[in-house]
């Protein structure tokens, strides 16, 4: 089993990745982490080169994305809340995606994408609401990653009073969706 997991937090030590941690001790398998800071991924700039020609004009780490994506079991994404919505830094990640769209799209191309199953752990001080964020990442998955059963989303949404590792009923979904994840029958 295989997990492509996406990973939206400037902070190594922070909530996002208590959360993610904690469902990552239980996951069985390969389990791989595209980190948006830490990893060498330019965003799209519409050059629109995929229109013409498969592939990307950046050859980085993103190649790893393109390579797994057809093939995994699962996909993970978590993130903070950044103004409701997923940090711009994933989303320039998910920009990337393009390609794919163009693959379809302009090239009429027919992707062999395996069906998956998703998971999602949004963390938030507790200013604004999941919504924006949570459609985002659906459409992600709806449409770039073939993803087919997704668990109902692990969130944290008080952190500014109480840390995402001390939330009882986060860490309870974490334990729930690890299971999820790791269930080869669903």
């Amino acid at each position: 089993m295989k997990t492509l997991i996406f990973v939206g937090s400037p902070r190594k030590t922070g909530d996002t990745r208590a959360l993610l941690q904690r469902v990552t001790a239980q996951l069985e398998g390969e389990t791989v982490l595209v980190d948006a800071y830490r990893d060498d991924i330019h965003p799209c700039i519409d050059c629109r080169r995929c229109r013409e020609i498969k592939g990307c004009v950046f050859h980085d780490d993103m190649q790893q994305v393109y390579d797994l994506l057809p093939e995994c079991d699962n996909v993970l994404i978590a993130a903070p809340l950044y103004f409701s919505e997923l940090p711009g830094q994933l989303l320039n990640v998910f920009s990337r995606l393009q390609c794919q769209y163009s693959a379809r799209r302009f090239r009429g191309e027919k992707q062999e994408i395996k069906p998956k199953r998703g998971g999602i752990i949004l963390v938030g001080g507790g200013n604004g609401g999941p919504e924006n964020a949570l459609h985002t990442c659906r459409d992600i998955f709806r449409y770039y990653m073939n993803v087919k059963g997704c668990f109902p989303p692990v969130m944290s949404l008080n952190t500014d009073h109480v840390p995402a590792c001390e939330d009882e009923a986060a860490l309870a979904q974490c334990d729930e969706l690890a299971q999820f994840l790791n269930d080869t029958n669903r």
